[in-house]
């Protein structure tokens, strides 16, 4: 029972990273960027490539993945989204670009790094593992469990705390009325791009460490996970995300202890259903009134 939770826990954090960053930039434009999951496998690889062909410590190739995964996001909102955002159908229509741009990401990871299956060297990480209440825990999981957490309380401090969140709250708001207010809408939407696609790279690092597994198509695994976090969570809300990345990676991991990994993705998927019927704005979410 213990060892489940342990590895209930590990997984659901990676989901909720990976859904923290879909959820944040939902919130500022009420859009799903899917090249969210192709930022997460290219971070991966860029990390791999630090550690195995540079020989840098992970400790200093996860930062500057995350930092690329982050620039990633700015490119993403100059040539994706930017230009869409005056359409009347700027929602679908940035969609469909950024599934355009999900799909260029992933050719160059085909081009660069190949189709097979990618790992990191050997050592990378220790293997210390510890006996915790019965369970066995890796120091690897702890560590992605404790980043996770980490980066979810600084995020909320982020939002809630600095001059920089009030903007980009202002521009989920009211675009129209925060930019009579003085704030750069340009700027503010921009740091949502880079701060959700940072999140959505550390995901991806952590993602391959902890399964090192890494190739072209990875993300694709995470994407449906992370966007059934955020419709759980309550679209919009990070502790919503957060607790919903938890609650499916328990899910998943007792359902495939139990019953089975055949049933694993059947049941999770039947729960989602059924909140959303008794729920239809997941469990955190709030009726919001948003002016274009």
């Amino acid at each position: 029972m213990g060892q489940q939770v342990v590895n209930g826990l590990f997984l659901g954090s990676i989901y909720a990273l990976f859904a923290l960053g879909y959820t944040l930039v939902f919130g500022v434009l009420d859009i799903l960027n899917l090249a969210h999951a192709a930022v997460f496998m290219l971070a991966s690889f860029v990390a791999l490539t630090l550690v195995g062909r540079f020989h840098l410590h992970i400790l200093l190739a996860m930062p500057l993945a995350v930092l690329f995964a982050g620039f990633l996001g700015l490119l993403l909102e100059r040539v994706a989204f930017r230009p869409l955002r005056a359409r009347a159908d700027s929602n679908i229509s940035g969609l469909i670009s950024s599934l355009a741009m999900a799909t260029v990401f992933e050719a160059v990871a085909l081009e660069v790094w190949g189709p097979n299956i990618s790992r990191f060297p050997f050592g990378t990480v220790p293997e210390t593992q510890l006996d915790l209440l019965g369970a066995v825990v890796s120091r690897l999981q702890l560590t992605i469990v404790a980043v996770a957490v980490l980066l979810f309380l600084v995020l909320t401090w982020l939002v809630k705390a600095t001059r920089l969140g009030r903007e980009v709250r202002a521009v989920a708001e009211s675009p129209r009325a925060a930019r009579i207010l003085g704030v750069d809408v340009n700027r503010a939407i921009a740091a949502a791009f880079f701060i959700s696609s940072a999140l959505g790279g550390a995901a991806g690092v952590l993602f391959g460490l902890a399964f090192n597994s890494i190739s072209p198509d990875m993300g694709r695994s995470v994407e449906l996970k992370g966007l059934a976090v955020i419709i759980l969570g309550g679209m919009g809300s990070m502790p919503g995300a957060v607790l919903a990345g938890f609650a499916l990676g328990l899910t998943e991991v007792f359902v495939t202890a139990y019953l089975g990994a055949s049933w694993r993705d059947a049941v999770s998927f039947t729960g989602l259903f059924l909140i959303l019927v008794l729920r239809p704005r997941g469990l955190f979410g709030a009726a919001a009134l948003r002016e274009a």
